[in-house]
């Protein structure tokens, strides 16, 4: 049967790799490198330097191919990602059977950590249901970028005996400040910070993170917040593309008391 490494890779930096995770990658026949877009250009270029640096398997090859785009006009959001969900899951369909023997193991280099808003693991889901190609599937952690943006800012993620909320842009009105203290938002590409009024959140955002271009800016989010969103755009100008991520956090530890 076909083996599947869904290897966390970290945030950009290829120092991040763990040796668990570097000793996975040396175990692989074959490993899968996404190339379509600006943005997946430069992100191939990270995983292609990580091979580089760490695999030392004379018998591994690398593959790369294009990676579907998520197609977004007159759709709404669920639908363009099932969608394009189901056409990775093709592409990996193909992959594995003229790519892989059927005894052969292959490596996904998985940006960040492949359990957190990551779909790897869901899309392998889907190649599995199809009957089409048969594997079993082992799943090795990373750095995730909760982790790179709290150390950027040298600060922990809670506050002491009080919860911690990963949601999205979409969403944080429903959970911060009222609900719980620290939000962690990874996906918001309507800047939902600029709209939090309260005078004590904070904000700490980062772009980039591990990255030779990581870009860093905290401060009381009715301050700064205007100052983000102007940077966060000239970096987008800049790249083509953005990946960031924010923690909103009103409160002190012990403040309950």
């Amino acid at each position: 049967m076909r083996h599947i490494l869904v290897v966390g890779i970290g945030t950009g930096n290829p120092e991040h790799l763990t040796v668990q995770a570097i000793n996975a990658l040396n175990r692989a026949d074959v490993l899968f490198v996404p190339t379509k877009g600006r943005k997946k250009v430069d992100l191939a270029e990270v995983r292609r330097d990580i091979i580089a640096r760490y695999v030392t398997n004379p018998a591994s090859r690398t593959v790369e191919f294009a990676l579907p785009v998520r197609q977004v006009e007159g759709r709404s959001y669920v639908g363009g990602v099932d969608e394009w969900h189901a056409a990775i899951a093709e592409t990996y369909v193909r992959l594995f059977l003229e790519e892989l023997p059927e005894d052969g193991t292959a490596g996904l280099l998985v940006w960040g950590d492949p359990m957190l808003y990551d779909s790897t693991l869901r899309i392998l889901e889907r190649v599995r249901a199809t009957g089409k190609v048969a594997f079993d599937t082992e799943v090795i952690p990373g750095i995730t970028s909760i982790q790179a943006l709290c150390a950027s800012h040298r600060i922990p993620l809670n506050l002491v005996g009080k919860p911690v909320e990963i949601t999205t842009g979409r969403r944080l009105h429903e959970s911060f400040p009222h609900r719980s203290e620290t939000a962690v938002v990874m996906l918001d590409g309507e800047q939902a910070f600029t709209k939090v009024t309260d005078p004590d959140a904070m904000i700490y955002w980062g772009a980039y993170l591990g990255s030779p271009d990581e870009v860093i800016l905290s401060g009381r989010a009715v301050e700064c917040a205007g100052e983000i969103a102007r940077r966060r755009a000239e970096e987008r100008e800049k790249h083509g593309w953005i990946m960031d991520i924010y923690l909103m956090q009103k409160g002190a530890d012990f403040d309950d008391e």
